[in-house]
């Protein structure tokens, strides 16, 4: 488990993705996630949507399934199933400007403003429960799987896409990648495959696929650093958060380069979990 020294909290998630709302808006659009590139000649929003799709398998919905979606972003996710599925799903996210978005996103959806460790949400009462790139915002990963299983019904099911600690990761890439990752995109910790299968197993989850797909993601970056570039160019709003001292969460910038190395060389790896109420 990859541990900065000065690690986030759910308030710096929040005023993370408060204060970047404008970029993350012109930058990543509605989904706030990695795009899935099959054969490579998707476009990005063809990739987003894949990516979407592979958690859909996962996950089996049946009609009037009580379904999580643990970190929900604008809502996009949650819109786009249940354009297919005749479910509920209740959208939970530490921000106040993406709730003002994801609220009003579709009809059997709703949206919290609130923390998944502190979440009030009743024992048993949902089929199945997905998050997509938020676990790694969780100060607390081993409570981030009771939850999920104390929520669950028996046979439910949880989802999760995540980023990675590699399994052979040199010191240096811990020291320049991994660590100001985390300090710069507010991630408490960075947990590996293994990790994550452990604090499962222990939350009372039987492991039913691993997928590590961080070749088929990895182009995500690239193409948020030349959309960030464009941005920077064409509006004001964005070059003065990203130049702004003002701007708390501006070194996420740096992050983009280095996510970029740290995918191509293994240090991090991009994995989708599913797993099974044991």
């Amino acid at each position: 488990m990859i541990v900065p020294d000065h690690p986030s909290n759910a308030t710096g998630v929040a005023v993370h993705y408060d204060e970047l709302d404008p970029a993350y808006r012109h930058v990543w659009g509605d989904h706030v996630h990695h795009g899935y590139w099959r054969d490579g000649n998707e476009t990005p929003e063809q990739a987003t949507a894949a990516l979407v799709g592979l958690v859909e398998e996962r996950l089996a919905l049946e009609p009037g399934h009580r379904v999580c979606d643990i970190g929900c972003g604008y809502g996009a996710t949650a819109a786009d199933l249940l354009t297919r599925h005749q479910v509920f799903i209740l959208g939970l996210t530490l921000s106040p400007a993406q709730h003002a978005i994801a609220k009003d996103r579709s009809p059997g959806f709703s949206c919290l403003v609130r923390d998944w460790l502190d979440n009030g949400l009743p024992s048993a009462s949902f089929d199945r429960a997905y998050a997509i790139e938020s676990s790694e915002h969780m100060v607390d990963k081993a409570r981030f799987f009771t939850e999920a299983r104390r929520i669950l019904r028996p046979g439910g099911r949880l989802v999760v896409c995540a980023w990675l600690e590699g399994e052979w990761v040199r010191p240096w890439e811990v020291r320049r990648l991994l660590l100001p990752i985390c300090r710069e995109g507010r991630l408490p910790s960075m947990g590996s495959r293994a990790d994550y299968s452990d604090l499962a197993e222990v939350a009372g989850f039987r492991l039913l696929d691993y997928q590590d797909i961080s070749r088929q993601v990895r182009r995500t970056w690239s193409i948020c650093l030349r959309r960030l570039a464009g941005s920077m160019i064409r509006h004001r709003d964005i070059r003065q958060l990203a130049f702004s001292h003002a701007t708390q969460s501006r070194d996420f910038i740096l992050s983009l380069p280095r996510l970029i190395v740290a995918l191509r060389t293994g240090a991090m790896r991009y994995g989708i979990f599913q797993w099974e109420v044991g």
